[in-house]
């Protein structure tokens, strides 16, 4: 089958990074519950952004390879640059942690890009072995039923069994946690110099998210497929109904937590990235959106889509090196975000729509670099 670009990938991509860059510069405590993640057990919109871009990597990872292959690229090469493209992206995710100052003592190697870096390799030397979707979808389940297994009937060394001696999805007292406590002590997420509590991104979680990301990757199986564009759509709603309906009745014995990357989190999470890419893939493909005016309308995400990992390091260096930057001002110790934000935001008299303001504001700024590399054509491959 000829190789193909489907601009409505790219439109869900470019979609997924801005809000990402929305909600990790959200504007602080006044800022609307959606645009905030739940503290542990829950949903909002904020929660899904992650798993969508993970989703996204899996569909993608199918179109990249067939195009690869089709210029004549081989098995092993593309083998290798899968391994080395995963292993650029997890140490983009130190520097992200770490920057600017590199504490090695604190240093955190989870991370956003961390994950997809795991997602990314598994599922990309995964299709170069086996292109089927069937066994994808075997897979994902295999993994989310026995994340479920280990959560709730594993014993916990020094707690216990869940559900049995100490709460099940307890926050701090369960497997994922136990074992980054074990092997990254005083290198997590939530950390204290006497305590170290959990990581959202820790190790035992990546089970789960490679699911997410096979997901992804039977959708874009899907959408190769010699099927009509309305079977395509059509599919993928029913895809969409498919995931949630069993992700949401999965979660009344396991609940939605994007802390912990729970199977039913997975379900849910890939059913509402399903249900906005058959929106676009409507739009796009269905409606001709991809071409002549209407894709004026799609360009801001076809801009941050065509280097999203760029527009993702330029937000969160620019973040952490504005909070870096500490001075007095009016008689009080603050940042240049916190400057800035009382200095312009802050007047807006609704908390909400000021903390709305600048997360817009600050994603505007972090779409200048990327739509100059759009403009000149220069498309960042890690």
């Amino acid at each position: 089958m000829p190789t193909q670009r489907l601009l409505s990938i790219d439109v869900l991509r470019g979609i997924t990074i801005a809000f990402m860059i929305m909600v990790n510069n959200n504007g602080g405590p006044g800022s609307w519950h959606f645009m905030n993640h739940a503290v542990w057990n829950g949903l909002t919109p904020t929660d899904l952004v992650f798993p969508t871009f993970v989703f996204v990597v899996g569909a993608s990872v199918v179109f990249a390879t067939e195009a690869r292959l089709a210029r004549g690229a081989t098995r092993a090469h593309l083998a290798w640059h899968t391994f080395r493209r995963a292993v650029i992206l997890f140490a983009l995710g130190v520097v992200v942690n770490s920057f600017p100052f590199f504490e090695l003592v604190h240093m955190r190697f989870y991370g956003v890009l961390q994950r997809i870096a795991v997602c990314y390799l598994v599922v990309g030397l995964f299709y170069l072995w086996d292109k089927r979707a069937g066994t994808k979808a075997a897979v994902a389940a295999v993994l989310l039923v026995g994340y479920w297994v280990m959560l709730r009937w594993i014993r916990v060394p020094g707690a216990g069994v869940p559900g049995r001696d100490f709460p099940f999805m307890d926050m701090t007292q369960n497997m994922v946690s136990w074992v980054d406590r074990l092997l990254m002590p005083h290198h997590l997420y939530l950390y204290a110099p006497d305590h170290n509590v959990r990581d959202p991104e820790g190790l035992l979680s990546d089970i789960p998210a490679v699911g997410t990301a096979l997901i992804g990757m039977v959708t874009g199986l899907w959408l190769r497929r010699s099927k009509s564009a309305q079977a395509k759509a059509l599919g993928l709603a029913a895809g969409s109904v498919a995931c949630l309906a069993v992700g949401y009745l999965w979660s009344l014995w396991f609940p939605l937590n994007k802390n912990m990357w729970t199977s039913s989190f997975v379900l849910v999470a890939a059913g509402w990235s399903l249900a906005v890419l058959t929106l676009a893939y409507w739009v796009v493909e269905l409606r001709g959106w991809g071409k002549g005016p209407g894709k004026r309308l799609l360009w801001p995400w076809l801009v941050f889509g065509s280097n999203a990992i760029v527009a993702y390091m330029v937000s969160e260096l620019l973040a952490s090196g504005l909070d870096s930057i500490r001075f007095t001002a009016d008689g009080h110790e603050t940042d240049v975000t916190g400057y800035v934000f009382d200095l312009v935001f802050a007047h807006i008299p609704n908390p909400g729509w000021a903390a709305f303001a600048f997360s817009v504001s600050f994603t505007a700024v972090c779409f200048i670099p990327v739509w100059v590399l759009y403009r000149k054509k220069i498309f960042v491959k890690v």
